[in-house]
Protein backbone atom coordinates (compact mmCIF):
# COMPACT_ATOMS: atom_id res chain seq x y z
CA UNK A 1 0.00 0.00 0.00
CA UNK A 2 1.62 3.42 -0.56
CA UNK A 3 0.70 6.06 1.83
CA UNK A 4 0.93 9.54 1.26
CA UNK A 5 3.02 11.66 3.47
CA UNK A 6 1.44 15.53 3.48
CA UNK A 7 4.37 18.27 2.97
CA UNK A 8 4.60 20.37 6.15
CA UNK A 9 3.36 24.02 5.24
CA UNK A 10 6.68 26.26 5.29
CA UNK A 11 4.95 29.37 3.53
CA UNK A 12 4.68 30.89 6.44
CA UNK A 13 8.00 30.20 7.81
CA UNK A 14 10.58 32.51 7.94
CA UNK A 15 13.55 31.82 5.26
CA UNK A 16 17.19 32.01 6.24
CA UNK A 17 20.07 30.76 4.20
CA UNK A 18 23.74 30.42 5.85
CA UNK A 19 26.97 28.14 5.06
CA UNK A 20 26.40 26.14 8.28
CA UNK A 21 23.01 25.12 10.04
CA UNK A 22 24.45 24.31 13.58
CA UNK A 23 21.61 22.44 15.93
CA UNK A 24 22.66 22.26 18.65
CA UNK A 25 23.62 25.37 21.37
CA UNK A 26 25.98 23.17 23.60
CA UNK A 27 29.30 23.71 23.97
CA UNK A 28 30.10 21.52 20.80
CA UNK A 29 28.11 23.38 18.85
CA UNK A 30 29.27 27.34 19.76
CA UNK A 31 32.44 26.22 19.47
CA UNK A 32 31.96 24.77 16.29
CA UNK A 33 29.95 28.02 14.89
CA UNK A 34 32.56 30.33 16.24
CA UNK A 35 35.52 28.70 14.03
CA UNK A 36 33.57 28.79 11.55
CA UNK A 37 32.33 32.34 12.14
CA UNK A 38 35.81 33.23 12.16
CA UNK A 39 37.33 31.39 8.99
CA UNK A 40 34.29 33.44 7.49
CA UNK A 41 31.65 30.68 7.28
CA UNK A 42 27.98 32.39 7.71
CA UNK A 43 26.34 30.64 10.59
CA UNK A 44 23.39 29.97 12.19
CA UNK A 45 22.80 27.98 15.66
CA UNK A 46 19.20 26.44 16.31
CA UNK A 47 18.39 25.13 19.92
CA UNK A 48 15.47 23.24 21.04
CA UNK A 49 15.65 24.63 24.59
CA UNK A 50 14.89 28.02 25.64
CA UNK A 51 18.70 28.63 26.91
CA UNK A 52 21.97 27.82 25.65
CA UNK A 53 24.70 25.23 27.34
CA UNK A 54 22.90 21.87 26.44
CA UNK A 55 24.14 20.05 29.67
CA UNK A 56 25.56 22.99 30.98
CA UNK A 57 23.08 24.32 33.52
CA UNK A 58 23.85 27.22 36.44
CA UNK A 59 21.12 28.13 38.39
CA UNK A 60 19.81 30.37 41.60
CA UNK A 61 17.74 27.83 43.65
CA UNK A 62 16.38 29.64 46.94
CA UNK A 63 19.38 32.45 46.72
CA UNK A 64 21.97 29.55 46.21
CA UNK A 65 23.95 29.55 42.94
CA UNK A 66 23.75 25.79 41.91
CA UNK A 67 25.92 23.90 39.04
CA UNK A 68 22.73 21.96 38.39
CA UNK A 69 25.15 20.31 34.99
CA UNK A 70 28.71 19.65 34.58
CA UNK A 71 31.09 21.70 36.23
CA UNK A 72 34.64 20.71 36.85
CA UNK A 73 38.09 21.16 35.32
CA UNK A 74 40.71 18.99 35.71
CA UNK A 75 44.60 19.28 34.62
CA UNK A 76 44.16 16.90 31.80
CA UNK A 77 41.23 19.16 29.92
CA UNK A 78 43.69 21.16 27.71
CA UNK A 79 41.09 22.37 25.31
CA UNK A 80 38.42 23.33 28.19
CA UNK A 81 41.51 25.27 29.37
CA UNK A 82 42.52 27.09 26.38
CA UNK A 83 38.87 28.15 26.13
CA UNK A 84 38.84 29.55 29.15
CA UNK A 85 41.86 31.63 29.07
CA UNK A 86 40.52 33.08 25.93
CA UNK A 87 37.03 33.97 27.48
CA UNK A 88 39.23 35.28 30.73
CA UNK A 89 37.08 32.89 32.67
CA UNK A 90 39.03 32.49 36.36
CA UNK A 91 39.11 29.26 38.26
CA UNK A 92 39.79 28.82 41.89
CA UNK A 93 40.00 24.93 43.62
CA UNK A 94 37.68 22.48 44.55
CA UNK A 95 37.91 22.83 48.60
CA UNK A 96 39.66 19.63 49.46
CA UNK A 97 41.28 20.41 53.16
CA UNK A 98 40.90 17.69 56.14
CA UNK A 99 39.97 14.17 56.30
CA UNK A 100 37.86 12.23 53.68
CA UNK A 101 35.19 9.47 54.54
CA UNK A 102 35.03 5.93 53.63
CA UNK A 103 32.37 3.48 54.57
CA UNK A 104 33.58 -0.22 53.54
CA UNK A 105 31.82 -3.28 52.94
CA UNK A 106 31.64 -3.78 56.41
CA UNK A 107 29.87 -0.63 57.17
CA UNK A 108 32.46 1.07 59.44
CA UNK A 109 32.90 4.88 59.15
CA UNK A 110 36.65 4.99 58.71
CA UNK A 111 38.43 8.68 58.00
CA UNK A 112 41.53 9.25 55.92
CA UNK A 113 44.09 11.24 53.81
CA UNK A 114 45.14 10.63 50.21
CA UNK A 115 43.64 9.09 47.67
CA UNK A 116 44.08 5.45 48.70
CA UNK A 117 40.80 4.02 50.64
CA UNK A 118 41.42 2.32 54.57
CA UNK A 119 40.63 -0.90 53.39
CA UNK A 120 42.30 -4.17 54.23
CA UNK A 121 46.22 -4.80 53.01
CA UNK A 122 45.33 -7.25 50.57
CA UNK A 123 42.35 -5.45 48.95
CA UNK A 124 44.44 -2.48 48.58
CA UNK A 125 46.54 -4.52 46.73
CA UNK A 126 44.30 -5.88 44.68
CA UNK A 127 43.13 -2.62 43.63
CA UNK A 128 46.67 -1.54 43.34
CA UNK A 129 47.26 -4.66 40.42
CA UNK A 130 43.78 -3.85 38.86
CA UNK A 131 44.71 -0.31 38.18
CA UNK A 132 47.90 -1.44 36.89
CA UNK A 133 46.06 -3.28 34.67
CA UNK A 134 43.57 -0.54 33.40
CA UNK A 135 46.38 1.66 33.28
CA UNK A 136 48.26 -0.83 30.76
CA UNK A 137 45.25 -1.69 28.26
CA UNK A 138 44.75 2.35 28.69
CA UNK A 139 47.68 3.39 27.79
CA UNK A 140 47.09 1.26 24.11
CA UNK A 141 44.18 2.83 23.12
CA UNK A 142 43.89 5.87 21.26
CA UNK A 143 40.56 7.29 22.58
CA UNK A 144 39.52 8.89 19.40
CA UNK A 145 39.79 5.08 17.84
CA UNK A 146 39.55 2.40 20.81
CA UNK A 147 38.09 -0.68 17.96
CA UNK A 148 41.06 -0.26 16.98
CA UNK A 149 42.98 -1.59 20.43
CA UNK A 150 44.94 -4.68 19.84
CA UNK A 151 42.06 -6.58 22.24
CA UNK A 152 39.11 -4.58 21.29
CA UNK A 153 37.40 -7.47 20.08
CA UNK A 154 37.80 -9.75 23.10
CA UNK A 155 37.45 -6.63 25.48
CA UNK A 156 34.17 -5.44 23.49
CA UNK A 157 32.67 -8.90 24.22
CA UNK A 158 32.94 -8.76 27.72
CA UNK A 159 31.22 -6.74 30.25
CA UNK A 160 33.49 -4.91 33.34
CA UNK A 161 31.36 -6.76 35.64
CA UNK A 162 32.52 -9.79 34.29
CA UNK A 163 35.93 -9.11 33.91
CA UNK A 164 36.47 -7.47 37.47
CA UNK A 165 35.00 -11.48 38.64
CA UNK A 166 38.03 -12.74 36.63
CA UNK A 167 40.55 -10.53 37.50
CA UNK A 168 39.88 -10.97 41.43
CA UNK A 169 37.94 -12.72 44.13
CA UNK A 170 38.59 -9.80 46.55
CA UNK A 171 34.98 -8.02 46.20
CA UNK A 172 35.80 -5.29 48.30
CA UNK A 173 38.15 -4.47 45.23
CA UNK A 174 35.91 -5.12 42.60
CA UNK A 175 33.47 -2.59 43.83
CA UNK A 176 35.76 -0.07 44.45
CA UNK A 177 36.98 -0.29 41.28
CA UNK A 178 33.72 -0.72 39.58
CA UNK A 179 32.27 2.44 41.29
CA UNK A 180 35.03 5.00 39.41
CA UNK A 181 33.81 3.60 35.78
CA UNK A 182 30.21 2.47 36.50
CA UNK A 183 28.32 4.53 38.93
CA UNK A 184 31.04 7.37 39.32
CA UNK A 185 31.55 8.48 35.30
CA UNK A 186 29.15 5.82 32.58
CA UNK A 187 26.44 5.71 35.07
CA UNK A 188 25.24 2.49 34.32
CA UNK A 189 25.40 -0.89 36.16
CA UNK A 190 28.96 -2.58 35.49
CA UNK A 191 26.78 -5.53 33.77
CA UNK A 192 25.72 -3.01 31.23
CA UNK A 193 29.12 -2.12 29.37
CA UNK A 194 32.32 -3.46 28.11
CA UNK A 195 35.64 -4.07 29.08
CA UNK A 196 36.47 -1.82 25.90
CA UNK A 197 33.90 0.96 26.79
CA UNK A 198 35.52 1.22 30.54
CA UNK A 199 39.57 0.73 29.15
CA UNK A 200 37.97 4.14 27.10
CA UNK A 201 37.02 5.79 29.61
CA UNK A 202 39.82 5.60 31.20
CA UNK A 203 42.41 6.67 28.22
CA UNK A 204 40.16 9.91 27.60
CA UNK A 205 41.84 10.74 31.04
CA UNK A 206 44.85 9.89 30.67
CA UNK A 207 44.80 6.53 32.59
CA UNK A 208 43.33 4.77 34.91
CA UNK A 209 45.14 6.13 37.57
CA UNK A 210 43.41 9.86 36.77
CA UNK A 211 40.09 8.51 37.41
CA UNK A 212 40.43 7.23 40.81
CA UNK A 213 42.35 10.74 41.64
CA UNK A 214 39.52 13.10 42.77
CA UNK A 215 41.87 15.66 43.56
CA UNK A 216 43.02 15.16 39.73
CA UNK A 217 39.76 14.55 38.14
CA UNK A 218 37.60 17.15 40.26
CA UNK A 219 40.37 20.03 40.59
CA UNK A 220 38.87 23.10 39.99
CA UNK A 221 35.58 25.06 39.24
CA UNK A 222 34.94 28.25 37.31
CA UNK A 223 34.02 31.46 38.72
CA UNK A 224 30.67 31.68 38.02
CA UNK A 225 29.85 28.35 37.16
CA UNK A 226 30.96 26.53 33.67
CA UNK A 227 28.15 27.35 32.00
CA UNK A 228 29.55 30.88 31.61
CA UNK A 229 31.71 28.78 28.61
CA UNK A 230 28.60 28.59 26.78
CA UNK A 231 27.00 31.81 27.89
CA UNK A 232 30.02 34.18 26.16
CA UNK A 233 30.25 31.51 23.16
CA UNK A 234 26.89 32.38 22.52
CA UNK A 235 27.33 36.31 23.52
CA UNK A 236 30.00 36.07 20.93
CA UNK A 237 27.72 34.85 18.01
CA UNK A 238 24.82 37.35 18.55
CA UNK A 239 21.80 36.88 16.43
CA UNK A 240 23.18 33.99 14.59
CA UNK A 241 21.97 31.86 18.05
CA UNK A 242 18.24 31.12 18.17
CA UNK A 243 16.68 29.29 21.40
CA UNK A 244 13.12 27.20 21.53
CA UNK A 245 13.61 26.48 18.29
CA UNK A 246 13.62 22.20 18.08
CA UNK A 247 14.42 21.35 14.54
CA UNK A 248 12.23 18.69 13.40
CA UNK A 249 13.31 17.92 9.49
CA UNK A 250 16.08 17.45 7.13
CA UNK A 251 16.11 17.15 3.71
CA UNK A 252 19.52 16.62 2.17
CA UNK A 253 21.63 15.84 -0.60
CA UNK A 254 25.03 16.45 -2.64
CA UNK A 255 24.14 20.51 -3.03
CA UNK A 256 23.16 21.07 0.95
CA UNK A 257 20.58 20.57 3.47
CA UNK A 258 17.65 22.24 4.31
CA UNK A 259 16.68 22.45 8.11
CA UNK A 260 13.19 22.68 9.04
CA UNK A 261 12.24 24.26 12.58
CA UNK A 262 8.58 25.62 14.12
CA UNK A 263 8.50 29.02 11.71
CA UNK A 264 11.62 28.64 10.31
CA UNK A 265 13.51 27.14 7.06
CA UNK A 266 17.44 27.05 6.78
CA UNK A 267 18.78 26.28 3.55
CA UNK A 268 22.73 25.53 3.94
CA UNK A 269 25.29 23.94 2.48
CA UNK A 270 26.24 22.09 5.49
CA UNK A 271 24.60 20.76 8.72
CA UNK A 272 25.77 20.20 11.96
CA UNK A 273 24.37 18.24 14.65
CA UNK A 274 25.71 18.74 17.39
CA UNK A 275 23.23 17.18 20.08
CA UNK A 276 24.07 13.51 21.75
CA UNK A 277 23.24 10.55 19.44
CA UNK A 278 20.40 9.68 21.02
CA UNK A 279 18.86 12.79 19.87
CA UNK A 280 19.85 12.42 16.28
CA UNK A 281 16.70 10.61 15.95
CA UNK A 282 14.41 12.48 16.64
CA UNK A 283 14.59 14.43 13.54
CA UNK A 284 12.95 13.34 10.16
CA UNK A 285 15.80 12.74 7.14
CA UNK A 286 14.96 12.67 3.95
CA UNK A 287 16.38 10.50 2.17
CA UNK A 288 16.89 8.50 5.47
CA UNK A 289 20.23 8.41 6.71
CA UNK A 290 22.20 4.75 5.77
CA UNK A 291 21.21 1.88 8.07
CA UNK A 292 24.41 2.08 10.01
CA UNK A 293 23.82 5.41 11.03
CA UNK A 294 20.30 4.28 12.59
CA UNK A 295 21.47 0.92 13.83
CA UNK A 296 24.70 3.05 15.76
CA UNK A 297 22.55 5.63 17.27
CA UNK A 298 19.90 2.48 18.50
CA UNK A 299 22.94 1.01 20.45
CA UNK A 300 23.92 4.57 22.35
CA UNK A 301 22.23 5.00 25.59
CA UNK A 302 22.26 7.85 28.54
CA UNK A 303 23.20 6.82 32.06
CA UNK A 304 21.10 7.66 34.68
CA UNK A 305 22.69 9.42 37.80
CA UNK A 306 20.64 12.01 40.69
CA UNK A 307 22.62 14.52 41.30
CA UNK A 308 21.84 16.53 44.88
CA UNK A 309 22.83 19.46 46.21
CA UNK A 310 22.04 20.08 49.75
CA UNK A 311 22.67 23.53 51.29
CA UNK A 312 23.19 23.71 54.85
CA UNK A 313 23.46 27.19 57.31
CA UNK A 314 27.75 26.51 57.09
CA UNK A 315 29.89 23.99 56.30
CA UNK A 316 29.80 22.18 59.61
CA UNK A 317 31.83 19.66 58.19
CA UNK A 318 35.04 21.69 58.23
CA UNK A 319 34.39 22.04 61.76
CA UNK A 320 34.93 18.54 62.36
CA UNK A 321 38.07 17.88 60.21
CA UNK A 322 36.57 16.91 57.24
CA UNK A 323 37.33 17.82 53.54
CA UNK A 324 33.83 16.97 52.50
CA UNK A 325 35.11 14.18 50.28
CA UNK A 326 33.31 11.00 51.37
CA UNK A 327 32.64 7.33 49.09
CA UNK A 328 31.19 4.34 49.15
CA UNK A 329 30.00 1.36 46.97
CA UNK A 330 27.84 0.38 49.36
CA UNK A 331 26.32 4.10 50.40
CA UNK A 332 22.61 5.06 48.55
CA UNK A 333 25.06 8.34 47.71
CA UNK A 334 27.78 6.65 46.61
CA UNK A 335 30.33 9.60 46.69
CA UNK A 336 30.08 13.62 47.50
CA UNK A 337 32.08 16.61 47.73
CA UNK A 338 32.15 20.06 49.44
CA UNK A 339 30.64 22.34 47.07
CA UNK A 340 30.71 25.68 48.40
CA UNK A 341 31.03 28.59 46.60
CA UNK A 342 34.05 30.11 47.25
CA UNK A 343 33.99 32.70 44.43
CA UNK A 344 31.10 34.25 46.11
CA UNK A 345 32.18 37.07 48.56
CA UNK A 346 30.40 36.36 51.85
CA UNK A 347 28.88 33.10 51.47
CA UNK A 348 28.86 31.94 54.76
CA UNK A 349 26.54 28.60 54.12
CA UNK A 350 28.08 25.36 53.04
CA UNK A 351 26.63 22.95 49.99
CA UNK A 352 27.66 19.56 49.29
CA UNK A 353 26.88 17.89 46.41
CA UNK A 354 26.51 14.14 46.27
CA UNK A 355 25.13 11.23 43.38
CA UNK A 356 23.07 8.53 43.74
CA UNK A 357 23.86 6.51 40.03
CA UNK A 358 22.57 3.69 37.68
CA UNK A 359 19.83 1.24 39.56
CA UNK A 360 19.87 2.90 42.98
CA UNK A 361 18.95 6.14 41.06
CA UNK A 362 15.93 3.91 39.75
CA UNK A 363 14.63 2.71 42.87
CA UNK A 364 15.03 6.26 44.31
CA UNK A 365 13.05 7.53 41.92
CA UNK A 366 10.63 5.50 42.36
CA UNK A 367 9.80 6.93 45.63
CA UNK A 368 7.70 9.88 46.82
CA UNK A 369 9.75 13.25 46.89
CA UNK A 370 9.91 13.40 50.93
CA UNK A 371 10.72 9.28 51.10
CA UNK A 372 13.78 10.59 48.87
CA UNK A 373 14.98 13.67 51.08
CA UNK A 374 14.62 11.72 53.89
CA UNK A 375 16.92 8.81 52.48
CA UNK A 376 19.32 11.11 50.31
CA UNK A 377 19.91 12.96 53.86
CA UNK A 378 20.33 9.54 55.66
CA UNK A 379 23.35 8.38 53.69
CA UNK A 380 24.92 11.74 54.31
CA UNK A 381 24.53 11.43 58.08
CA UNK A 382 26.38 8.12 57.09
CA UNK A 383 29.27 10.27 56.07
CA UNK A 384 29.12 13.44 58.20
CA UNK A 385 26.88 12.57 61.20
CA UNK A 386 23.57 14.64 62.20
CA UNK A 387 24.23 17.46 61.22
CA UNK A 388 23.36 16.47 57.22
CA UNK A 389 19.90 15.38 58.50
CA UNK A 390 19.27 19.49 58.86
CA UNK A 391 19.63 21.41 55.27
CA UNK A 392 18.55 24.87 54.87
CA UNK A 393 18.04 23.84 51.28
CA UNK A 394 17.55 20.74 49.28
CA UNK A 395 17.69 20.50 45.49
CA UNK A 396 17.98 17.42 42.68
CA UNK A 397 18.84 18.09 39.30
CA UNK A 398 16.36 17.20 36.78
CA UNK A 399 18.12 15.87 33.92
CA UNK A 400 16.18 12.85 34.05
CA UNK A 401 12.97 14.59 33.49
CA UNK A 402 14.42 17.23 30.16
CA UNK A 403 12.93 16.37 26.99
CA UNK A 404 16.15 16.91 25.09
CA UNK A 405 18.43 15.47 27.57
CA UNK A 406 16.60 12.26 29.56
CA UNK A 407 19.66 11.07 31.46
CA UNK A 408 23.11 11.87 32.34
CA UNK A 409 26.31 12.48 31.91
CA UNK A 410 26.28 11.35 28.44
CA UNK A 411 25.55 8.11 26.24
CA UNK A 412 27.75 5.11 26.10
CA UNK A 413 27.62 2.01 23.80
CA UNK A 414 26.27 -1.38 24.67
CA UNK A 415 28.24 -4.65 25.27
CA UNK A 416 29.51 -5.33 21.89
CA UNK A 417 28.58 -2.38 19.98
CA UNK A 418 31.74 -0.26 20.14
CA UNK A 419 33.65 -2.28 17.68
CA UNK A 420 30.58 -2.74 15.56
CA UNK A 421 29.73 1.40 15.21
CA UNK A 422 32.31 3.08 16.56
CA UNK A 423 34.01 3.76 13.58
CA UNK A 424 31.20 5.41 12.21
CA UNK A 425 30.70 7.53 15.11
CA UNK A 426 32.89 10.55 13.35
CA UNK A 427 31.65 10.20 10.06
CA UNK A 428 29.69 12.74 7.71
CA UNK A 429 26.64 11.59 5.81
CA UNK A 430 26.86 13.92 2.75
CA UNK A 431 26.64 17.64 3.85
CA UNK A 432 25.70 16.23 7.13
CA UNK A 433 28.07 16.25 10.05
CA UNK A 434 28.06 14.87 13.72
CA UNK A 435 29.52 16.19 16.95
CA UNK A 436 29.09 16.04 21.14
CA UNK A 437 31.17 15.10 24.11
CA UNK A 438 29.46 11.79 23.57
CA UNK A 439 31.88 10.57 20.34
CA UNK A 440 34.69 12.14 21.55
CA UNK A 441 38.26 10.57 22.72
CA UNK A 442 40.45 12.72 25.24
CA UNK A 443 37.53 14.56 27.11
CA UNK A 444 35.04 11.68 26.38
CA UNK A 445 31.67 13.11 28.07
CA UNK A 446 33.03 15.78 29.00
CA UNK A 447 32.93 19.50 28.05
CA UNK A 448 36.30 19.40 27.16
CA UNK A 449 35.83 16.70 24.36
CA UNK A 450 32.54 18.28 23.29
CA UNK A 451 35.25 21.27 22.26
CA UNK A 452 37.49 19.02 20.70
CA UNK A 453 34.32 17.27 18.67
CA UNK A 454 33.44 21.13 17.92
CA UNK A 455 36.77 22.41 16.66
CA UNK A 456 37.37 18.92 14.72
CA UNK A 457 34.01 19.22 12.46
CA UNK A 458 34.53 22.62 11.78
CA UNK A 459 37.91 21.61 10.52
CA UNK A 460 36.20 18.71 8.16
CA UNK A 461 33.68 21.68 7.26
CA UNK A 462 36.16 24.25 6.39
CA UNK A 463 38.24 21.46 4.00
CA UNK A 464 34.74 21.04 2.04
CA UNK A 465 35.10 23.78 -0.35
CA UNK A 466 31.98 25.89 -0.23
CA UNK A 467 30.55 28.62 -2.22
CA UNK A 468 30.50 31.64 0.56
CA UNK A 469 27.01 33.54 1.93
CA UNK A 470 27.43 36.93 3.18
CA UNK A 471 28.25 36.30 7.23
CA UNK A 472 25.54 38.04 9.60
CA UNK A 473 26.83 41.11 11.76
CA UNK A 474 26.23 39.60 15.31
CA UNK A 475 25.74 43.08 16.55
CA UNK A 476 22.83 43.48 14.30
Amino acid sequence: MTHHIPEHDTSAAEAVDVDVVVIGAGVTGLTAARRLRAAGRSVLVVEARDRVGGRLLTDDVDGVRLEVGGQWVSPDQTALLAVLDELDLATYPRHREGESVYVGRDGVRRTFTGDAFPVPAETAAEVDRITAELDRLAAGMDPLSPWEHPDAEELDRVTFAEWLVRQTDDVEARDNIALYVGPAMLTKPTHAFSVLTAVLMAASAGGFSNLVDADFILDRRVVGGLQEVPLRLAEGLGDAVRVSTPVTATGWDDDGVTVTAPDLTVTARHALLAVPPTLVGRIAFTPALPAGHQQMRQHQSFGLVIKLHITYETPFWRDAGLSGTAFSPYALVHEAYDNTNEDVPGETRGTLVGFVSDERADALLALPADERRRRVLESLAGYYGDGALRPVGYYESPWMHEEWTAGAYATSFATGSLTRFGPLTREDVGPLSFASSDIAGLGFQHVDGGIRMGEAAAERILAVPSPLRPVADPER
